[in-house]
């Protein structure tokens, strides 16, 4: 088969022949991939600079995609730390790691959203009790990830979500998305008396944000969760 195989850290991609995966175990099923995401994690386990690992080389990028099983059904696969990613013709994927997919979906569509989809969708069902009615500010909100989270903190019941960025035209386009409030950093005080802050920006910019929405809000003892 062929596949973007990197030879170091410090090497791009190349395509090239590369052995084709064999499955290990009863879990593990070979598939043929047809979409694959570029995404921030996908780079830095390339490199190996992720804390997660994946220094070993020669090694096929690639840590989730749209896949087609020997059955002909579409599916969603993430892969855990492997030398053969989905940025190959074929690869292995886990079953247990892996969703089934309707008819007629767009494998690029799905494969280019379901990682940035996944930050905001595990923080809000797995990491904190999120109950319906619950204010969520989103820091770097125009973004993918972010655009992602406003609808996705809708789904799960968010009574108000306020979208916080750098730039107001992109800002614009966020209320068709579900947001209820567009604000700029410098206005970061008008969303105070949220519940949860879904934070994608970090660093500076967000030790900036926090003792002005602290400061600002009405009960500064009720509790205030920052992921």
């Amino acid at each position: 088969m062929h596949a973007a195989v990197i030879t170091a850290p410090d090497a791009p991609p190349v395509y090239r022949e590369y052995p084709d995966p064999i499955e290990a175990d009863a879990d593990e099923l070979a598939v043929d991939v047809l979409a694959a995401g570029l995404h921030h994690l996908t780079r830095a386990k390339a490199s190996g600079s992720h804390y997660s690992g994946g220094g070993v080389f020669p090694r096929v990028p690639g840590v989730d995609g749209v896949v087609r099983d020997r059955a002909g059904r579409l599916r969603y696969a993430a892969l855990d730390d492997v030398t053969v990613g989905t940025f190959a013709e074929r690869t292995v994927i886990d079953v247990r790691r892996s969703v089934v997919l309707p008819d007629g979906v767009d494998p690029v569509r799905i494969a280019a959203a379901m990682n940035p989809a996944m930050s905001s969708w595990i923080a809000l069902r797995r990491r904190i009790e999120f109950p319906a009615g619950r204010r969520v500010l989103i820091l770097g909100a125009t973004g993918n990830a972010g655009r992602m989270a406003i609808q996705i903190a809708k789904h799960f019941g968010a009574a108000r979500v306020i979208a916080a960025a750098r730039d107001s035209a992109r800002l614009a386009a966020l209320p068709a998305l579900g947001a209820d409030e567009t604000i700029t950093f410098d206005q970061v005080d008008r969303a105070a008396d949220v519940d949860v802050v879904i934070d994608y920006v970090w660093g500076e910019p967000a030790a900036g944000a926090m003792i002005p929405l602290l400061t600002a809000r009405s009960d500064r003892g009720a509790p205030l969760t920052w992921i």
